[in-house]
């Protein structure tokens, strides 16, 4: 069977990780237990993770005419993704994040964008055509916010979209109504809807989202796992339990496993219980592309955990 064309769009960055013992408060200083580097970014976590997963890649970003941007394009490209319509911008620097992550595995993460600010709709409609070709297109909010609108108005009649609506931000429906698939966390379900999830509880979160219009919701819950829903069919997929040391692109590891496993399966189910194996492969492991199973790994996983797909 002939893999389908997955284009992710979004942020690039260079992650730089500290593991500590916990968070240190204002004005205390810690001695740390590590300091490591490595690729990261949502668009190019979900883009590695879509990849590792089976898919057939194409990675639209911009990085910096600097060290860190010519080493992310090669790493790319040795990773099996295509990078031929990534942007590289003089003069400025490759994304970055500073991301501390405590004994529990929690992280709290500093994003500077760089040269994803630079990806502008102006970059992106010169490759409408490959866009309305792709069979899904996979979106983030670490690029600018009229440049994922731009995608939305030139490919939703075309491919299927889908929107992991993060880093939070208030999503107009015009976008929400354009895509095939929102997936959220709380926070950004929150940030969506002006609800608080403590007061409607989750199903009446997702229910909240589907009125503004979108076709395909999921609500993912950490340990707890996912609940989806088209407004008919609903859908409840608990989180594997596994010895976590990292949270670090979970979420965009679920997104780039799902992206492959809607086109792999046909079947929502089976999709989301592959992208939650990816998910709970990933926490078990520090840093974030170095956190990402492929997909024999995450296959041999649901073998062990008696799930046959």
């Amino acid at each position: 069977m002939q893999k389908k064309q997955i284009v992710v769009i979004g942020s690039s960055n260079l992650d730089y990780i500290v593991t500590m013992d916990h968070f240190p408060k204002g004005g205390e200083t810690l001695e740390g237990l590590s300091f490591t580097q490595a690729m990261g970014g949502k668009g190019a976590n979900q883009a590695v993770a879509a990849c590792r997963s089976g898919g057939k890649v194409s990675f639209i970003t911009c990085v910096g005419d600097d060290s860190s941007g010519e080493n992310a394009l090669v790493y790319y490209n040795n990773e099996g993704i295509d990078t031929s319509l990534s942007l590289v911008k003089e003069n400025v620097t490759t994304g970055a994040a500073l991301i501390w992550v405590d004994k529990n595995g929690e992280n709290c993460i500093i994003v500077i964008p760089g040269a994803n600010r630079y990806l502008t709709s102006d970059q992106i409609i010169p490759h409408s055509d490959r866009l309305i070709e792709a069979d899904t297109i996979l979106l983030q909010l670490e690029i600018p916010y009229e440049t994922v609108r731009t995608i939305c108005r030139v490919a939703s009649s075309h491919t299927k979209i889908i929107l992991n609506a993060a880093p939070a931000y208030p999503i107009e429906e015009e976008i929400l109504k354009s895509i095939y698939m929102l997936v959220v966390n709380e926070t950004e379900a929150e940030t969506i809807t002006s609800c608080k999830l403590e007061t409607i509880g989750e199903n009446a979160m997702v229910e909240a989202l589907l009125k503004k219009g979108v076709k395909n919701v999921i609500l993912t819950l950490g340990c707890k796992g996912s609940i989806y829903s088209n407004g008919v069919e609903w859908l409840q997929i608990p989180a594997f339990k596994v010895a976590v040391k990292d949270t670090t692109a979970a979420g965009d590891t679920f997104c780039g496993a799902l992206a492959v496993g809607i086109g792999k399966y046909n079947d929502m189910r089976k999709a989301i219980t592959f992208a939650t194996a990816a998910a709970a492969l990933c926490v078990t492991t520090l840093g974030a592309q170095p956190s990402i199973p492929g997909e024999e790994e995450i296959s041999t996983f649901l073998l062990e955990n008696n799930i046959i797909l």
